[in-house]
C-alpha cells in the first residue's frame, strides 16, 4: 500500500494511460480523482476501482473547469499528494503545410496549456503536503515524429516545463518529473493508427519499433508514475523518464 489515503488527481483519467494509472494508484490505497471531459466514463472508472474515489467532469482546455477540478479535490478529500497530467490529443498524420496555426492551438492548448495551468492550481495544496508532479509527455519531446510537428512540439514544451518547475518547487519538498512514453497501446494510439492508409500494418511496425518488440501496457506507465510519486523517487526531480522498451536507442 504504497500510496495509502493518499490522493492522486490524475487527468484524462477513464481511458488509456491515465485508466492505468487510476488503477494502479487504487491497488496501491490510493484515493483516486478521476478527471475526465467524459462523464460516464469518468464515472464508470472511480466506481470500478475499489476504495473511495471520486468522478470529476472537466475539460482540461477550460481554465474554469481546471479551478474547478482542483476545488472539488479539494473539498472531496482535503489534500492532493500528486498530480498527473495526462490528458492528451494527438492529431491525425498531418504535414506542416496541412496543420493550420488554429489546430495548432487546440494542440497546446489541451497538450501543454493544461499542464500549466493544472500546475497553476495544484501548487498550493502540494506544498501543504510537499508533493509530487508527474507530466505524461513524449518521446517525441527529443526526438520528433513525421507529420507531427505540432504534437511534438506540445510534448517539448511539456518537457521544458518539467524541468523548470522543478527548480521553482525544489524549495518546498515538490518534486516535478516527466515520463516519455514510446508506443503505448491505447485507444489514442488507435486513432492515430486509424488515419494511416493501412492501420494493421501501421501497429505491427509501431510494435517493432521497441526492441522488446511490443508496444506497452498502460499500467507499466501508470507503476512508473508511482514509482515518481513515492519515497523509492526521493532524489529525482526535473527529469524525463524514457519509458520506451528501448525504442529511442535505435528510433
Amino acid at each position: 500500500m504504497r500510496f495509502f489515503e493518499r490522493v492522486v488527481l490524475v487527468t484524462g483519467g477513464a481511458r488509456g494511460i491515465g485508466a492505468g494509472c487510476c488503477r494502479v494508484f487504487a491497488k496501491e490505497g490510493a484515493h483516486v480523482a478521476v478527471v475526465d471531459r467524459d462523464a460516464s466514463a469518468a464515472e464508470e472508472m472511480a466506481g470500478s476501482l475499489a476504495g473511495i474515489h471520486t468522478a470529476i467532469v472537466a475539460d482540461v482546455s477550460v481554465e474554469d473547469q481546471i479551478r474547478d477540478a482542483i476545488d472539488r479535490t479539494i473539498a472531496r478529500f482535503g489534500r492532493i499528494d500528486c498530480v498527473i497530467n495526462n490528458a492528451g490529443v494527438h492529431p491525425p498524420d498531418t504535414p506542416l503545410e496541412k496543420m493550420v496555426p488554429e489546430k495548432v492551438m487546440d494542440v497546446l492548448r489541451i497538450n501543454f496549456l493544461s499542464t500549466y495551468t493544472m500546475c497553476y492550481y495544484a501548487l498550493p495544496h502540494l506544498k501543504k503536503t510537499r508533493g509530487t508532479i508527474v507530466n505524461i509527455s513524449s518521446m517525441t519531446a527529443v526526438l520528433g515524429q513525421r507529420n507531427s510537428t505540432a504534437y511534438a512540439a506540445s510534448k517539448g514544451a511539456q518537457l521544458s516545463f518539467t524541468k523548470s518547475l522543478a527548480l521553482e518547487c525544489a524549495d518546498f519538498g515538490i518534486r516535478v518529473n516527466a515520463i516519455l512514453p514510446s508506443n503505448v497501446d491505447t485507444p489514442l494510439m488507435r486513432d492515430w493508427a486509424s488515419s494511416l492508409p493501412d492501420p494493421k500494418a501501421a501497429l505491427s511496425r509501431i510494435a517493432a519499433l521497441q526492441p522488446i518488440g511490443r508496444m506497452a501496457d498502460v499500467e507499466e506507465i501508470g507503476r512508473v508514475c508511482l514509482f515518481l510519486a513515492t519515497e523509492d523517487s526521493s532524489f529525482i526531480t526535473g527529469q524525463g523518464l524514457h519509458v520506451d522498451g528501448g525504442a529511442s536507442l535505435d528510433y
